[in-house]
């Protein structure tokens, strides 16, 4: 009987094999030896496809990148509501992988999803009637919000121990023990209150710009 053969080595299954060593043990774990490891090849092999750790966990942010949906900036949604539509799925690609979210804090660089989200965001602003440099800083103060939201939990980072805030020191944290156990409530309604106070603030800076340059 034919001994099985190995599934052939490749960037993709690389990448995903990378990326599920990220979402499980965190950036510290990944190297070439371990991951060569997990694909059960020699370490010298994934050489033929990247160069360097860094060059797959490039690979591995853009993989991310990639699942951000931009359907919202080509079917005609006005600029708020397709706005709203790119940070929520931006952030469900991104909490989805939090451990790669140093990486692609870094900004886009040369990667082609990367650029492809940073190119569909400012297009759709600036043919919105957004003035160019307008557009840049929305494109950045979106990428902070959503980055840092998808980076650590808020309500994750209070214990479950009532003992830990003892009014006599914190008497305003009565409550802050059942944060723990309410985070993902916690936090997803945090988020939206953030994106709708954003959006809020940028429809007035919006209505201030010349009416011929406004266009939805």
């Amino acid at each position: 009987m034919a001994r099985p053969r190995k599934p052939l080595l490749s960037r993709d299954r690389i990448v995903e094999a990378a990326r599920a060593l990220v979402d499980a043990e965190g950036l510290p774990a990944l190297s070439t030896r371990r991951l060569a490891a997990e694909l059960g090849v020699s370490g010298p092999s994934l050489y033929n496809h990247f160069r360097t750790k860094d060059q797959i966990l490039e690979a591995v942010a853009d993989s991310v990148s990639a699942q951000v949906d931009l359907s919202m900036f080509e079917d005609g949604r006005d600029w708020r509501g397709a706005l709203h539509d790119w940070a929520v799925s931006y952030r469900a690609a991104l909490t989805l992988h939090p451990n790669i979210v140093p990486v692609l804090a870094r900004g886009p660089g040369r990667r082609p999803a990367g650029l492809r989200v940073a190119d569909a965001m400012f297009g759709a602003m600036v043919d919105a009637g957004w003035p160019p440099a307008q557009a840049t800083s929305i494109g950045a103060l979106m990428r902070y919000f959503i980055m840092g939201s998808a980076l650590g939990s808020f309500a994750g980072g209070f214990v479950d121990d009532e003992a830990a805030y003892d009014p006599a020191d914190y008497p305003h944290l009565g409550q802050a023990h059942l944060l723990a156990e309410r985070q993902e409530v916690v936090d997803e309604r945090a988020f939206d209150a953030g994106l709708r106070a954003l959006l809020d603030g940028l429809a007035v800076q919006y209505e201030r710009l010349p009416a011929a340059r406004r266009t939805g």
